[in-house]
């Protein structure tokens, strides 16, 4: 790379921020990250990741890795919740294409950045952005500074408040999850539930206001349930991985379950308590100079049922990079513009998808109650439409005609917000 190459600053080494450092070094740019933590365990449990997102990661030299972590199961069944009868079938590529282990995802991420020369700080926490140099401070008062940031640091993002100018605190979904991963092996030999041991699986039990998704990786090593139900907690929400949870609460909903999950489940050791947060839609993705830029849950935070949220952060990487690289050294605010007006629409899809899958999930058993047949067509998953989108080529093809809409509002200084209050949401697809 020459010296008159574009520098990127990527804040956070996640899923989301390492896939946005791959792509700017597919653009030819220069790119560091920057990482709060020290060292990443092996955290999480199951994660889905598209074939909207693999396209993407092949063109960076990351593809077979992925595969042979995800799910060899080819199909997933919904269920019951309380007889475990298979109400509908379809294939697991439907769902979320491959699904893993979000630990085993992140390593793959990893090495393939360190493969690429890519620098990962570890350790250093961002206290401060300037987007008129841009630059950042981390708490050591080192500054840093690049042609442009982006912001990929999850929910509870720094960037996001300067974005927006104002604290934005998460708020609650209104549900949470208990969830457990452990090895198999962990689990009595019991026959009433080998059938979910003995081979990789995905199978989904919905009931009303609650649903758990089972998920049995590496040939029935690794064991792996998530219950997601209403949330009475009146309590301020805190997305956080290390909340125990209380597996006598756990019993309590697993006793109108099919007896043999539940049976599985009451075995279980110990669990996270996961409350599910969401960020309202913003006007604007972009710092007021256009400088720094949000991705990810920064800016598009989906629900789990989603089953896109790593998937999406790997499209914005793609798209903005790609704007950054048709715009040309010394047009970051053309290509940060051009960037969220590209991505706004399609991000509040795929996010209003996962809502909507939560709700017929949650709603369906009623039709049982009131003497009705559940359509299987009506609680399949529906991403299949996500899939096919190549984002990098989206980008190029619209380049010409959003770019000139943004260099007129940019001239103008009047740049159309994203997303104004009270607007009514369409979901496309």
């Amino acid at each position: 790379m020459s010296d008159s190459a574009m520098k990127v600053i990527v804040v956070g080494a996640g899923l989301g921020g390492c896939a946005t450092a791959m792509a700017m070094h597919a653009q030819g740019f220069q790119v560091e990250i920057f990482e709060k933590v020290r060292e990443f365990l092996r955290l999480g449990d199951s994660l889905g990741l598209g074939e909207n997102a693999l396209r993407l990661l092949k063109r960076w030299g990351l593809h077979e890795d992925l595969i042979k972590i995800g799910n060899k199961s080819k199909m997933l069944q919904i269920r019951h919740w309380e007889t475990g009868e298979i109400i509908a079938q379809q294939p697991l590529m439907d769902m979320a294409g491959y699904v893993g282990h979000r630990g085993d995802y992140h390593a793959a991420f990893l090495k393939r950045v360190h493969e690429l020369g890519i620098p990962i700080h570890m350790g250093c926490n961002v206290v401060s952005y300037d987007d008129t140099i841009p630059s950042l401070t981390l708490a050591t008062g080192e500054v840093h500074k690049a042609d442009v940031i982006v912001a990929v640091d999850g929910i509870k993002s720094l960037a996001r408040e300067l974005v927006l100018g104002f604290e934005d605190k998460p708020k609650s979904s209104g549900y949470a999850c208990f969830r457990a991963f452990f090895k198999g092996n962990l689990l009595d030999p019991d026959p009433i539930y080998q059938e979910f041991l003995e081979k990789e699986c995905v199978n989904i039990w919905i009931g009303h206001d609650v649903h758990l998704i089972q998920n049995t990786l590496r040939d029935g090593e690794e064991f792996n349930w998530i219950l997601n139900r209403k949330d009475p907690s009146k309590l301020d929400p805190n997305e956080s991985w290390f909340h125990q949870g209380d597996m006598n609460e756990v019993r309590k909903i697993m006793k109108t379950c099919d007896p043999r999950i539940a049976a599985a489940v009451n075995q279980t050791k110990e669990c996270l308590d996961w409350k599910i947060c969401y960020r309202d839609p913003i006007p604007s993705w972009v710092s007021k100079n256009n400088t720094i830029a949000l991705i990810g849950d920064a800016c598009h935070p989906h629900l789990p049922t989603s089953a896109q949220g790593a998937s999406q952060a790997t499209e914005s990487g793609a798209v903005l990079a790609v704007c950054l690289k048709l715009a040309g050294k010394g047009q970051v605010p053309l290509a940060t513009r051009v960037y969220e007006k590209l991505r706004f629409d399609r991000v509040r899809s795929s996010q209003l998808n996962g809502e909507d899958l939560r709700d017929r999930w949650h709603n369906a058993l009623r039709t049982v109650e009131t003497g009705g047949i559940i359509d299987p067509e009506s609680i399949k998953l529906r991403n299949r439409w996500l899939y096919s989108f190549d984002a990098e080529a989206d980008t190029v093809a619209r380049w010409r005609e959003v770019s000139s809409v943004v260099r007129k509002e940019l001239e103008d200084r009047n740049v159309t917000p994203l997303f104004e209050a009270g607007a009514q949401p369409v979901l496309i697809g």
